[in-house]
């Protein structure tokens, strides 16, 4: 058993794998990871102070926290006051600690490529916007059809859209 000691907006906390928290409100965006600053790694009797291993952690929403009433009262004078607060949260979820659920990620990759057409790029579902942008000036105008059609129906990056547009535009152009 596994657990890690992060810390978040100052605070810190006991965390293991697939463990849900509610934290102070953090700027990472739902659907996005970030890596914790990570205090300690311990499990199975031992632990490592200052762990060069990472923590990745998922924000899935961003609750408000319970009300709290506040009220001000004097007595005889007829005094009183009141408000209210609500916290603003994240919720996260740890994914991985030490990268130990990476190894389920290139899985989906390699089913993604199966679904892919023959006429890709080899490794076409694991490239990033960067590498299909660099990779595509030495792509056949066949590669480049494919890999627009494979985005439409697939990934739609943006970025990757562009890149193959342009590239398909030169080489209609040529």
């Amino acid at each position: 058993m596994t657990y890690a000691i992060i810390s978040l907006g100052g605070k810190q906390y006991r965390v293991q794998e697939g463990e849900r928290l509610l934290v102070d409100r953090l700027p990472t965006e739902e659907g996005k990871t970030f890596h914790p600053e990570v205090l300690m790694l311990g499990g199975d009797g031992a632990f490592e102070l200052a762990p060069k291993t990472q923590v990745t952690a998922r924000v899935i929403g961003s609750p408000l926290g319970e009300k709290i009433r506040i009220g001000k009262y004097r007595p005889k004078s007829g005094y009183r006051r009141h408000t209210g607060f609500r916290a603003k949260l994240s919720q996260i979820e740890i994914e991985s600690i030490g990268g130990a659920a990476k190894k389920a990620a290139p899985a989906k990759k390699e089913e993604a490529a199966a679904e892919a057409p023959a006429k890709l790029p080899r490794g076409y579902a694991g490239m990033t916007v960067a590498d299909i942008k660099e990779k595509s000036d030495h792509w056949t105008g066949e590669q480049v059809e494919a890999a627009l059609e494979y985005e439409h129906a697939h990934a739609k990056r943006k970025g990757a859209l562009a890149a193959l547009e342009a590239r398909k535009e030169h080489l209609d152009g040529s």
